[in-house]
């Protein structure tokens, strides 16, 4: 019984940071466009306080349980991260996105995509600018058109995309139930999980941001735009409910666990967080650099003394 409450308490963690999505469409409510510095900023803050809670966090976690010698565990858990990270990049670029431009060949092109940005006088087409950004314009499409099929794709592209950032969750949660912790709920939750709970949410929120921005500029109405962005991080709790009941399962594979979710999250904000806000940033005058210089240093410095308490 106490293993099922404890993997109800990991989906809503999960579930919370997929809820957090949401949040970045909210501003849509109240304004009619976003400021580029403030997406920035939130990015540089976001990816300061997950590149601080995966290496002071998830790998001093691994280097504890880490049994005598070199953390060949959790060395290979790094690697692993990072492996699977850029094997499923390459795959999503290689297979769907150019299934999904062959298909709008096929169909004369009448289909394709351009999806006016509200912020400048050029338009985004869906099949450039990125991994990211074709994401995103797939899945306004999709909510726009009501294409099932297409949201379905879509939601696996996301499991893929979105599992690594569940597995930090779960992972976190490691600990679960051992004294030390915070109270919450009548259980005993580790500090790490906390914080990796508040950090992936954080990240989230510029991502609803750029999932949102598409979906304002065909007239999707505020909710549907909520909508698709909490859709688009579903798979999160999915993939913290997995990696807790793993690592509760097999101990000693923990170090390998940490490592996993450390590598992966680093390789994230490295190839993909930072490279979205340098991309939002573009037209500001520094080209984003210092918004992101800002956030980075705010995310770091807020996160580093609290992961010592």
């Amino acid at each position: 019984m106490a293993l099922a409450e404890n993997l109800v308490l990991v989906f809503v963690a999960g579930l919370l940071t997929a809820l957090a999505t949401g949040l970045g469409a909210l501003p849509f409510f109240f304004v009619e466009e976003f400021s580029d510095r403030w997406n920035v900023t939130l990015w540089g803050l976001a990816s300061g306080i997950m590149v601080s809670a995966s290496l002071f966090g998830l790998v001093n976690e691994g280097l504890a349980y880490a049994s005598g010698g070199f953390p060949t565990l959790m060395v290979g858990g790094l690697l692993a991260g990072v492996v699977l990270v850029e094997v499923s990049d390459r795959t999503l670029d290689a297979v769907d996105l150019e299934d999904d431009h062959q298909d709008d060949e096929r169909d004369g092109g009448e289909d394709t995509a351009e999806i006016p940005d509200p912020e400048a006088d050029e338009t985004v087409h869906a099949d450039g600018g990125g991994h990211g950004h074709d994401e995103h314009a797939m899945e306004a499409k999709a909510f726009a058109e009501g294409d099932l099929k297409t949201l379905v794709l879509i939601l696996g592209i996301l499991t893929v995309h979105s599992f690594p950032e569940g597995v930090a969750v779960g992972v976190s949660f490691a600990e679960l139930g051992l004294e030390g912790g915070i109270g919450i709920l009548g259980f005993s939750v580790p500090l790490l999980a906390v914080f990796m709970t508040v950090a992936i949410s954080i990240h989230n929120i510029p991502e609803g941001t750029a999932i949102a921005i598409p979906m304002r500029a065909m007239g999707l109405s505020n909710w549907r735009m909520v909508g698709a962005a909490v859709f688009s991080s579903l798979p999160q709790p999915v993939g913290a409910v997995i990696a807790f009941a793993f690592v509760r399962w097999a101990e000693a594979f923990l170090p390998f666990g940490f490592g996993f979710a450390a590598g992966a999250m680093v390789y994230l904000v490295l190839t993909e967080f930072v490279p979205e806000a340098l991309e939002t940033g573009a037209d500001l005058p520094n080209g984003g650099h210092r918004e992101l210089l800002i956030g980075l240093a705010v995310g770091i410095v807020a996160m580093v003394p609290l992961m010592y308490v």
